[in-house]
């Protein structure tokens, strides 16, 4: 889908941690965002960089964790001058396009209105974590010459459609039940990667018991083999989801990592 929607209707909320965000349809600009509505939330900085990043939250394929893996990360980016957005995707209930198309759009409005909210077109990332990692790296490899992501940042995310190392909820209700292989092969992102594709930060547990650290692994050596930045860290312990959370091990490293290689992409010139 090419066309961008002009957004006529902006709705100005404010969250339970007083927070104000702008509530954005994807698609639809005439009618009022409610728990069916594909769009997005939009955290401003009160001392914005230019940077931005779009995040998927997961929740296999079959529901979205907006809190754990969208809303709870807005005040640490925000803090950073961040602006910071959640795109609620629709589910893909059999058809992989699905999120894609509703990520492609997120890019695009965005892109649209970064005047209006202080950020560069040249600097906004998509972030996603495990099933929402899946749609971050989608985008990150099977872009349109106007919804590349700058860089991309992944937790413990679902990479492969290969049926020995995917999340297999993911894969069902992605690719529903008898997929053709060439559809399970265009869905393995680890096999879409290319020179194109925008610099990557990687975090995850090597104890992770729900999607294998084989997702990661196999997507990092893709990019290094195309020659795409990207750095990866993995933890012994954590296991899979810990989000945003404080009492993850690992928190001060992760997050510390994060921040500088942050601050790296928003000093590149490119």
């Amino acid at each position: 889908m090419k066309a961008i929607c002009i957004i006529l209707f902006i709705f100005v909320n404010v969250s339970l941690s007083g927070q104000e965000y702008l509530e954005i349809p994807l698609y639809d600009t005439k009618r009022i965002v409610d728990e069916n509505t594909p769009s997005i939330r939009v955290y401003l900085s009160d001392k914005p960089n230019g940077m931005a990043v779009i995040a998927c939250p997961g929740g296999g394929y079959k529901y979205l964790e907006m809190n754990k893996e969208g809303y709870s990360f807005a005040p640490w980016f925000n803090d950073r001058g961040i602006t910071f957005i959640i795109l609620k995707y629709r589910l893909p209930d059999g058809n992989p396009e699905i999120p894609l198309t509703d990520a492609k759009q997120a890019m695009r409005l965005v892109r649209l209105h970064a005047k209006d909210w202080s950020i560069n077109p040249k600097k906004i990332g998509i972030m996603g974590s495990s099933a929402g990692g899946h749609v971050a790296s989608t985008l990150a490899t099977h872009f349109d010459n106007d919804t590349r992501p700058d860089f991309q940042i992944l937790l413990y995310p679902v990479i492969t459609m290969d049926e020995e190392f995917t999340h297999s909820g993911s894969f069902q209700q992605l690719l529903g039940e008898n997929p053709a292989k060439e559809e399970i092969a265009l869905y393995s992102n680890e096999c879409q990667v290319k020179a194109e594709t925008p610099p990557a930060f990687i975090v995850l547990s090597d104890n992770d018991n729900i999607v294998p650290s084989t997702n990661s692994i196999r997507y990092y050596q893709s990019l290094n083999n195309n020659k795409v930045p990207a750095e990866m860290h993995i933890y012994p312990t954590g296991g899979h989801g810990w989000g945003m959370y404080k009492n993850f091990t690992y928190y001060d490293q992760w997050t510390g990592s994060l921040n500088k290689w942050l601050e790296i992409r928003l000093s590149d010139k490119k």
